[in-house]
């Protein structure tokens, strides 16, 4: 093995998964930066790497350092110390005053920080304000580097380390030792291999029953991800032995103590976490015990459509009218339907009905975007269900079984959208007496999160239901409504473009011509041809990997939009004033979601933080919270779900064989207002419109519900 000692220059390339890193280092008795490949999760620009590995020769990219062993230590040289300090670890100290401190004490930086910090009054601009935030954050620093040391001694990332000391303090080091598996279950970005490669480091004995715990629970989590409630008996046991590479016989008696132990639940042949079980058990309930409770506003249905038509100004169709009509009878009422049939004018009829009986009526959707056009639809306020249910970290919904909403009537849009832990926690907050409205369009892609809720509620057919299916003459004039239309019901989409249309095809072969088409579209041809800025238009693709993927297409159209910003560096990501990002978890201490779209408006590089415009809110983020936001210049069909953007761009190509779904192209047509350009191949959009295998979601709400 050959060792190389460096400083990171710049970030090339960082896969978030894996870790693996390109890195352009600078290292002694080299003139020319040298790239650096290997597993180095989190490492930034500044770190000071001691690294071992071997020299390679790439075809490609040339002279590579191809890492096997990789620690972080302080720096030595004078350009070191300076990195060091310009990363933002110091809270105070950033690059502008990381090069004037390190002009002025030279080689003994770090000696003055650590005895004399008073010293630090010498260089201009630093007064003892700003001294006692270094010292502060120093001794933090301090503290966080001896934990540091062990966990990066165990393969530990500097950020997970940092997220480690939050959560444990200085019982960091002597927690992790006990059971280091606990990291999988405390720590956010910390999942089950991780904690395995740790526990490997430390000891632990491979059949531990702490690791084959953990294995399962991870498994069931990432079941739980990919939209499941619970797993059979038989594929949790079988893919633990597969993760954790035991026999199956053992992984079958460590579940029978987690049985015992109610780390999970169990029924039948199903295997629940147990937030998921109580939330599937309780919501069956909930929608039961709401549906059979008598009381609730009535509306009299004599002369109803003459009074609701004279109300709105609107003329409604014989379905329509049902719909109204079954909302005023019902407690429960499921309203679905494709863009134009109408589903907005008969939640106004429905409005109407309810107002004139005198009812309180509350509004919610799942997202802010959604939310917001509700409220502009219907002329009232409207929610997101977390801000309906007064979410207060760290003590949860404020909206609960002992203090419910305060209403009659509850309709809720996007429903197609709600995973089976939010409608819970809905559900526990509605008042038996509450008549409730669903409102969605059940051919999209169900929830992000576990479950299928608004589709097990119609199959169970315990509910009323009205599909609207008439599309009204003014929607028939947009090819996108009649596209999805056409698409929902297996038939190819007209591609003969046209001068007026609003709905494009624009054929290309490579992903690599596809990636050259979108970055021209967005920074050159639409904002001229349509006078709208970059910002406005958003690029909707199926996958998160490849070159036309989310995380590609978004390093593209960064470097296209917005190159020369400021900004702050997690992983391979740089974070830019003026960047659109998306929050990719929910935060109910920032009161930021899963799927909320802002804008970069500020970064700090001092304090190493930057602020998120999210509609009209400002949220700030420590970098260390990074990994709570990605890029949202392109984001995934399945992120989109109910939002709806002026101009939609979406390639379609066979690269996204594995994803290509009717309904995923459905639900991305569907979320564009005025402008949609598929750009890809004819094959691929066929074979997404002939695909209508659903992945079948492990959801038991139907059975429980079914009368």
């Amino acid at each position: 093995m050959e060792y190389l000692r460096c400083v990171v220059e710049r970030i090339t390339y960082r896969n978030e998964q894996n870790g693996y890193s390109v890195l352009k280092c600078r290292a002694k008795g080299f003139q020319d930066l040298v790239a650096v490949v290997g597993a180095m999760p989190d490492v930034h620009v500044g770190s000071v790497l001691s690294l071992g590995g071997t020299w390679k020769l790439d075809a490609k990219y040339g002279r590579q350092f191809s890492v096997e062993t990789c620690e972080e230590t302080l720096p030595a040289t004078v350009f070191g110390i300076e990195k060091y300090l310009g990363s933002g670890l110091v809270k105070g100290i950033g690059p502008k005053f990381a090069q004037r401190i390190v002009q002025r004490f030279g080689k003994d930086t770090l000696e003055v920080i650590e005895e004399t910090p008073e010293k630090l009054m010498e260089v201009p601009g630093i007064g003892q304000l700003r001294v006692d935030r270094i010292k502060r954050s120093w001794e933090e620093q301090k503290e966080i580097k001896n934990v540091m040391l062990f966990l990066q001694g165990h393969n530990v990332s500097v950020s997970h380390a940092t997220k480690i000391y939050k959560a444990y303090g200085k019982d960091s080091v002597k927690l992790v030792r006990e059971n280091p598996y606990r990291l999988a279950d405390d720590i956010w970005g910390i999942g089950f291999k991780t904690a395995d490669a740790i526990a490997a480091k430390l000891g632990f004995e491979h059949e531990r029953y702490e690791r084959l715990r953990s294995g399962l629970l991870y498994a069931l989590n990432r079941l739980a991800d990919d939209g499941h409630c619970y797993a059979t008996r038989e594929a949790l046991v079988e893919t633990g032995a597969e993760l954790l590479t035991v026999d199956a016989s053992k992984l079958s008696a460590t579940l029978d103590k987690m049985i015992a132990d109610e780390d999970v639940k169990t029924e039948e042949d199903a295997i629940y976490l147990p937030p998921f079980y109580h939330a599937e058990v309780g919501t069956a309930r909930r929608l039961t015990e709401i549906y059979a409770h008598p009381g609730g506003v009535r509306v009299s249905p004599l002369g109803l459509a003459e009074r609701i038509g004279k109300a709105t100004g609107i003329v409604y169709d014989a379905v329509q009218m049902e719909a109204i009509l079954t909302a005023a009878e019902s407690k429960i009422l499921i309203l679905t339907g494709g863009p134009g049939t109408g589903k907005t004018t008969t939640t106004l009829g429905v409005i109407a009905a309810f107002r004139e009986a005198g009812a309180k009526i509350l509004l919610a959707a799942p997202t802010g975007r959604a939310a917001k056009r509700l409220s502009e639809t219907t002329g009232m306020e409207a929610k997101t269900i977390h801000r309906l249910l007064e979410t207060k970290p760290p003590d949860g919904y404020q909206r609960n079984a002992d203090n419910p909403l305060d209403g009659d009537v509850l309709i809720v849009d996007e429903s197609s959208m709600i995973d089976i832990m939010l409608m819970y926690n809905l559900l526990k907050a509605v008042p038996d007496a509450m008549t409730l409205i669903f409102v969605g369009d059940v051919d999209q892609l169900p929830s992000v999160g576990a479950g299928n809720v608004l589709r097990d509620m119609i199959d169970s057919k315990r509910f009323p239901v009205v599909r609207l299916t008439r599309i009204f003459r003014q929607a028939q004039s947009s090819r996108i409504i009649m596209s999805a239309h056409r698409i929902n019901g297996g038939k190819m989409p007209d591609l003969s473009n046209g001068k007026d249309s609003d709905f494009f095809f624009m054929e290309r072969d490579t992903p690599e011509s596809a990636l050259e088409t979108i970055v021209d579209l967005v920074r050159n041809r639409l904002p001229r041809a349509y006078r709208i800025p970059p910002g406005e238009i958003q690029v909707l693709t199926p996958m998160q990997r490849g070159v036309v993927g989310a995380a590609n297409l978004n390093q593209a159209l960064q470097e296209a939009v917005n190159p020369h910003a400021d900004g702050l560096r997690r992983g391979g990501v740089l974070f830019r004033v003026r960047d659109k990002v998306m929050q990719i978890r929910n935060n109910y201490e920032k009161e930021a979601f899963n799927g909320d779209i802002g804008v970069v408006e500020g970064v700090d590089l001092e304090d190493n933080t930057l602020s998120v415009r999210f509609d009209n809110r400002l949220v700030e983020y420590d970098s260390t919270e990074l990994d709570e936001l990605a890029l949202a210049y392109a984001v995934t069909i399945h992120k989109s779900q109910g939002s709806e953007y002026p101009v939609v761009v979406m390639p379609v190509l066979m690269t996204h064989y594995v994803m290509l779904q009717r309904n995923l192209v459905y639900t991305g047509i569907t979320r564009a207002k005025r402008l949609l350009v598929i750009v890809g191949t004819k094959k691929a959009l066929s074979l997404a419109v002939r695909n209508v295998t659903v992945t079948r979601r492990n959801t038991m709400l139907k059975a429980r519900l079914s009368p």
